[in-house]
């Protein structure tokens, strides 16, 4: 059984290990501003 390899192809390896790991924090940021809660009409009215 060989290992997997994975040291300086071009950079790539690299830039793999970075944008994985960001992009899924990026998805859980995304979706948790979708599920937040929902502003009543009373609350977006200036107050005077």
């Amino acid at each position: 059984m060989a290992p997997v390899v994975m040291m300086h192809n071009g950079g790539w390896d690299e830039m793999a290990l970075v944008a994985g790991p960001v992009a899924i924090i990026v998805l859980l940021i995304v979706l948790a501003r979708r599920q937040g809660p929902v502003a009543d009409e009373d609350e977006q009215t200036p107050r005077t």
